[in-house]
């Protein structure tokens, strides 16, 4: 299903909305190019989680973590992965915390259940969301919000 946004604000709100209806254990894989909206979609999936925290690209430091929401996010950036090996120690919490990855081609081990967003930059307003879901439970979660 594609959606296009118009605006930043249009942006975050889909990404609260997806939040609001998502589970723990479920994992998010942000594609696109840079500065086509991943991270302000990102901000709005904390929102979602009624995380309070202020949300920014974890770029530099790989992986962040919000915990004080309903339940946990980890926002990990893997573009520094590409060509390393490098091991987050992800799946031992990965039932307990929603999981978003930017860049997800350069993480080393994906789960093969997970929903693919694809983020292309229309203007500098607007940007096209498509959602494809790898899974039963993300099927269900888009059918929930008329995404699919």
């Amino acid at each position: 299903m594609k959606y296009v946004t118009h605006a930043e604000s249009e942006t975050i709100a889909l990404g609260k909305r997806l939040a609001q209806h998502a589970h723990p254990g479920m994992t998010f894989l942000l594609h696109g190019d840079l500065a086509c909206g991943k991270t302000t979609f990102t901000k709005g999936i904390a929102q979602g989680l009624e995380i309070k925290d202020i949300v920014n690209s974890p770029t530099f430091t790989i992986l962040k973590i919000y915990d004080r929401g309903r339940f946990p996010l980890y926002h990990i950036d893997a573009y520094r992965l590409e060509n390393n090996d490098y091991d987050l120690g992800l799946d031992e919490n990965s039932e307990e915390v929603l999981t978003v990855i930017e860049w997800p081609q350069y993480y080393p081990e994906l789960p093969s259940e997970h929903l693919d967003i694809d983020f292309r930059y229309i203007d500098d307003d607007s940007r096209e969301i498509t959602f494809q879901p790898q899974g039963k439970i993300y099927e269900d979660l888009l059918k929930e919000l008329n995404l699919c």
